[in-house]
């Protein structure tokens, strides 16, 4: 499988004939070619990683990190800048050492246990509403539209003070900045300045009058305003478009086989493992994460020069038998499960305790309100979202 100088660099990510199933490169390049050169949307290439330890080994080592613009690293997108990761906002965040830590540590406490568990009834409250007005309007619904999205804009707007009759503004925002192939430089550049300003004006409205939210109380930490425009940009992205695909997408696999359905109605208890196995076996997750090597360095019995930009695959490396027995199937008790769907290491995914728990309380609501909820088409007419950095469907066509 390793490309000659005349043959085509494989296109990465790959394509799939259904929004559920993997594609068949990953099984491949997991057993024949596990660090592979791929070209990314950019035309640039990269280094494609897909065996379980070999991608959390790269996750986790400190002396690697997100590419920065000054790296002249492989660029995700089309455009010019290649897209979000190779963003100002990557310059303006430490993403190294002591300060990096700092900084996730100041915001790791608005991600307890404890506050998530605070955020529950309210979460619950909110998803049942959602769930009231989508039943109001008649099957079949549009589940994202209805549910998986309007719920965790709903919480971060909540959790940064930011109005939520702003969330169609900075949707679109975060969209473009996650594209892939979808917008221009000029689209880009619009977005990020108009999202950079629009953050700015409402954390001087916080400095004028704080409220009981992440931005307010980040303010007394001293951080410059870039500083907090960037990481404010950041959680509103990741807090809403992820999760909002991610509802989705579980709801989507556990009624694409309706026995998965029943046995979470018969046992509500298999909630908890019944995320993370769908969280494993997303088969739409988006590009996955990269690094860029500063030296050389090992992995899967090749060594990576340095200069390298690695892009690791943690949706083929939840699928590795040699990680999870049966990696293909869905268990929905499957204990422990240790996938890699938020990253390994010092920049795993801050929000996850967050994104665990709206997971977990919608489908708590949806199993309590709507245990006869079906899809609306079968499982393999269900569309994917296009061109983005983040995997989703375009719709949930539902029924009850």
């Amino acid at each position: 499988m390793t490309p000659t100088h005349t043959d085509p660099l494989p296109r990465f990510p790959f394509e799939t004939a259904s929004a559920l199933e993997p594609p068949a490169e990953w099984a491949e390049f997991r057993e024949k070619c596990p660090v592979a050169h791929v070209a990314l949307a950019s035309g640039d290439q990269a280094t494609l990683i897909t065996r379980y330890d070999d991608v959390k080994t790269v996750l986790s080592d400190p002396r690697f990190t997100r590419p920065t613009p000054a790296d002249n690293a492989a660029r995700v997108a089309d455009t010019e800048s290649g897209g979000v990761f190779n963003s100002e906002m990557a310059t303006v965040l430490p993403q190294h050492g002591e300060a990096h830590i700092t900084w996730r540590r100041t915001l790791g406490k608005w991600f307890t246990a404890k506050r998530m568990n605070a955020l529950r009834p309210g979460m619950a409250a909110m998803a049942e509403q959602l769930i009231d007005d989508l039943v109001a309007k008649g099957a079949p619904g549009d589940l994202k539209a209805g549910v998986a999205f309007p719920l965790p804009v709903w919480v971060i707007c909540d959790m940064l003070g930011v109005p939520d009759a702003d969330r169609d503004r900075f949707a679109h925002w975060s969209d473009v900045m996650l594209s892939m192939t979808r917008y221009t430089q000029a689209e880009f550049d619009a977005a990020q300045r108009e999202f950079g300003q629009y953050m700015g004006g409402l954390i001087a409205g916080k400095r004028a009058e704080p409220g009981e939210d992440i931005l307010s109380a980040l303010l007394p930490e001293g951080w410059p305003d870039p500083m907090l425009v960037a990481t404010g940009i950041g959680l509103l992205i990741a807090g809403h478009e992820t999760t909002a695909n991610m509802i989705a997408k579980m709801v989507a696999m556990l009624l694409a086989d309706r026995s998965r359905w029943e046995a979470l109605l018969a046992d509500p208890s298999l909630v908890r493992t019944a995320v993370e196995e769908s969280l494993r076996l997303d088969a739409n997750a988006g590009v996955g994460m990269m690094r860029y090597l500063g030296e050389d360095f090992e992995v899967g019995g090749t060594v990576l020069p340095r200069g390298t930009t690695a892009m690791c695959s943690m949706a083929a490396a939840n699928r590795d038998e040699r990680a999870f027995g049966d990696a293909a199937e869905m268990d929905l008790g499957r204990s422990p499960n240790p996938h890699l769907a938020f990253g390994a290491g010092a920049h795993a995914c801050l929000g996850q305790p967050l994104a665990r728990t709206e997971l977990q309380v919608v489908l708590e609501v949806l199993l309590r309100k709507l245990p006869s909820l079906e899809l609306a088409v079968p499982a393999d007419e269900l569309r994917r979202v296009e061109g983005l950095a983040v995997g989703g469907l375009r719709e949930l066509p539902v029924r009850w």
